[in-house]
């Protein structure tokens, strides 16, 4: 019933809008006749889009929901990071204040990934990353840079995705390089105002000869970053090269990256919360602002624990996200006997992995809890300047009184290689008065996982500008119960919980097809693929039970004696290792029909099934037998998603709109924050808009997507059936309106959300918010442009992520904010 108010709604734009454009065409048309012919080849050239589709068209000619940054647009997107990035594209909700890498990505309503992006595949030149985006703190975004090489960001939602990519049924975002048509380069050099970053990025890209031609280009950065915590947080770059033979009938094209690079991994910390469930009020604690601090600080050191052997090890936390990409590429197109044939393929050599500081419990240094003696025994300082000065007062230290019991670890990824190939194979035939267009295609994909979770946990003031330390807890009976501030050289307590290693491999055939018949105005289609996967491998650890030991003591400073931290130390029990042999399989299809109205208005509608394999989500946990590695239930190899949409698509030279309606059906195994398991199905309807418009040197484009979603049950906690997900808000939206003034332009990037419900509980929400950003560029000379950009303008208190599920009584809560404000220059020189 939902659904018809919301179509009942939309219908009247359906007429409105298009008839509102086509007189504003038609004036325009009598008006500047001269000009129109240049402004639709331009629009022609940049509505061709290929991503997610059988074959590359005009879109007014797809049944599908598309989107495009182009060049120009990322220039100005103002954003930090690819999440930053990626939040200007309709439909894609981010939560990108994590640093540069493991966001959290969405489309549509459908469920949120713990980190990366589960159901929306991130590619680059037209094939996925990682086969999954979201390995367990591996994310996929993790080993991507958004930098000069951009050409373009095309985005699908829904539709074909299900059938022209695995592991994507709800969308691809693909990140498209330049190839060199056109010679010439430019040169990047950006620095921070208020915070420290420095980079310089630059691309050159030309013809050789008639037939040969050629792009390089990369970045390199270092810096503390936005937020005050005592190092180098950013560190590394990119470099990036492809070059293309062209023959009569094809060509063919060689690639190659290279990225060594590191990003801090920014997680939830201290947040005051008062009120009341129905009225939350949120903020800082004194010393500590949730826009510029971090719970990492240079001042803790490194992380001490067992490595991927069992051997002591010193791991630094500048580490950070760490990325470490070597990867080739061929990718090949030729015209043969009326077939086009695509060949895409490409090897990766990947590793690098995530240390992180995971905040676990948060106390108020007046009433510290019995595991620390409940305030009885001395504390002091084990790290930093004021390294073994007693505190005599928790209650206020440093201004607010609060210590911090933290898991510092390493999730590191040894293997994440892969082999990717895509070949397809297209022809169109004359049929009737029609044309029917023919698709088929493999796909291959072999992908390593690779991984050990290495952990340790300790307790650490609260303090400004990176200002945090270890705190050493020796109990009234006189007995050390941390040394150098570690409690254990595990995640908690005395248990081996989450000491873990993986070693696994997926192979992935895929073949697909299309059909495609346009007659006149119409074009109707279908496709469908077939996913079958193989997984092979061993799990190790003492979480997989079976008598399985992983706690043992280590004598980490050598001083022959067994300290209490020191006898608890978790270890890998490779002697006891867990098979993972189980094969899965799945059908994929999706048909639409698309209804070109008039040359600029078309309508479509698409009906899709897809799925997503389980992947490390389904390890350690019931569903894979720890006897012989085989699947309880088939079912349970992958989850499906089955979507309904349709909507209209409305081009003039300077006016353009589109809106869809959209449904889904979702199931989702997945591991939150915390290691829930959660085993749930979801449903969610909507509508999403984008357009943009232009009049004189005034430009702006956006988009807005309303979102009802329902958690209908998890299997494994029914409390939480009929809620609302968390973090999921009825609207997000996005826009950048422009002023172009001949030789300065000025504008905007404004994004935001509407309120949510924290957690799945549905006790509080959390705040929505607008966030501004503001650009303006200069041009000196025809090749020289400044530019200064600003992020959140305002300087607004925007919290993305809040942990603790209602109002604590001590007024002592959990969450992640977006970065303050951020003020950067840069200056480019094009030759």
């Amino acid at each position: 019933m939902k659904m018809l108010f919301v179509s009942a709604a939309i219908v009247p734009l359906l007429f409105v809008a298009p008839a509102y454009a086509l007189a504003e065409t038609g004036a325009t048309k009598a008006a500047d006749a001269s000009a129109k012919p240049a402004a639709n080849a331009q629009a022609s050239r940049e509505e061709v889009f290929s991503t997610g589709v059988a074959k590359g068209r005009d879109r007014l000619d797809s049944a599908t929901s598309t989107s495009a940054l182009r060049e120009k647009d990322i220039a100005v997107s103002g954003g930090r990071s690819l999440g930053d990035l990626l939040r200007n594209l309709p439909g894609i909700r981010t939560e990108s204040s994590t640093g540069d890498g493991s966001s959290a990505y969405t489309i549509r309503g459908l469920p949120l990934a713990s980190g990366g992006s589960k159901y929306m595949q991130l590619q680059e030149d037209g094939l996925p990353v990682l086969e999954f985006g979201d390995f367990f703190n591996g994310a996929v975004d993790i080993y991507i840079r958004a930098d000069l090489n951009l050409a373009a960001v095309e985005s699908i939602r829904g539709g074909s995705s299900s059938t022209f990519a695995s592991n994507a049924p709800a969308g691809v975002i693909n990140l498209i390089s330049k190839t060199g048509e056109v010679k010439g380069g430019s040169v990047l050099l950006t620095t921070g105002l208020d915070y420290d970053s420095n980079r310089v990025d630059f691309e050159y890209g030309a013809p050789i000869s008639d037939t040969l031609r050629f792009h390089i280009g990369g970045f390199y950065r270092v810096g503390e970053g936005p937020r005050k915590i005592g190092y180098d947080a950013f560190k590394g770059g990119q470099l990036k090269f492809n070059m293309t033979k062209q023959f009569e009938h094809g060509y063919v094209r060689i690639s190659g990256k290279y990225l060594d690079d590191r990003s801090p991994h920014y997680l939830p910390g201290p947040v005051r919360i008062t009120g009341t469930n129905d009225d939350p009020v949120y903020g800082s604690f004194n010393t500590y602002d949730v826009r510029r601090d971090s719970m990492n600080a240079g001042h803790l050191g490194n992380l001490i624990t067992l490595d991927a052997d069992n051997k002591p090890v010193q791991l630094p936390l500048s580490q950070g996200m760490n990325a470490l990409v070597k990867s080739i590429g061929l990718e090949s197109q030729f015209d043969i006997h009326g077939w086009t044939i695509t060949q895409r393929g490409r090897y990766s050599d990947i590793e690098g992995g995530t240390t992180r500081n995971l905040v676990a419990n948060i106390y108020s240094g007046a009433a510290m809890p019995a595991a620390l003696g409940g305030g009885t025994g001395t504390f002091s300082y084990a790290t930093g300047p004021r390294a073994g000065q007693a505190i005599t007062n928790l209650g206020t230290l440093n201004g607010n009184g609060l210590i911090v019991g933290t898991s510092l670890n390493r999730i590191e990824s040894r293997s994440l290689n892969n082999f990717i190939n895509d070949l397809r194979a297209t022809r169109a035939y004359p049929l009737g008065e029609g044309e029917l267009t023919v698709t088929g295609g493999l796909y291959k994909s072999l992908q390593d996982y690779t991984s050990d979770w290495l952990y340790s946990n300790h307790i650490q003031d609260v303090a400004a500008d990176g200002g945090s330390a270890l705190i050493n807890y020796t109990n009234a009976a006189g007995v050390p119960q941390t040394q150098n501030g570690y409690l254990g050289f595990n995640r908690s307590g005395p248990t081996a919980f989450f000491r873990r290693s993986y070693d696994v491999r997926y192979n992935i055939t895929a073949p697909y097809g299309s059909l495609n018949y346009r007659i006149g105005k119409i074009a109707i289609g279908g496709s469908l693929r077939h996913d079958g996967g193989r997984v092979r491998g061993d799990l190790y650890g003492a979480d997989l039970g079976g008598g399985r030991i992983g706690i043992k003591s280590v004598d980490f400073n050598g001083d022959n004696v067994i300290s209490v931290a020191e006898s608890k130390t978790a270890f890998t029990p490779f002697d006891r290792p867990a098979p993972v042999r189980y094969n899965y399989g799945y059908y994929s299809y999706s048909v639409g029909v698309n209804y070109r109205v008039a040359e600029p208005f078309a309508v479509f509608a698409r009906y899709s099934r897809g799925a997503r394999a389980g992947a490390d989500k389904l390890l350690f946990s019931t569903k894979v037998s720890t006897t012989d590695g085989s699947l309880i239930n088939k079912a349970d190899g992958f989850d499906i998603v089955k979507q309904f949409e349709a909507g209209f698509k409305y081009r003039a030279p300077n006016f353009t709109v589109n809106v869809t309606g959209f449904s889904a059906d979702t199931e989702d195994t997945n591991v939150q924050a915390g290691a829930i398991t959660t085993d749930r199905t979801y449903k969610a309807y909507g509508v999403e808009a984008e357009g943009t418009y232009r009049h004189g040197p005034f430009s702006v484009r956006g988009g807005v997507t309303y979102t009802n979603a329902e958690l209908v049950n998890d299997k494994l906690n029914a409390a939480v059936a009929g809620k609302v997900p968390r973090r999921q808000p009825d609207f997000i939206y996005q826009a950048t309106p422009q002023f172009d003034l001949g030789k300065a332009t000025v504008g905007a990037n404004i994004i935001g959300t509407t309120d949510s419900w924290v957690q799945d509980n549905n006790l509080m929400k959390m705040p929505g918010y607008t966030l501004v950003g503001a650009f303006a560029q200069y041009r000196l000379k025809d090749n020289i442009q400044l530019m200064l950009n600003v992020e959140n303008l305002f300087d607004k208190v925007a919290f993305i992520e809040i942990t603790t599920p209602s109002v604590p009584t001590n007024g002592i809560g959990l969450g992640r904010a977006v970065n303050g404000r951020t003020v950067s220059m840069s200056a480019r020189m094009s030759f």
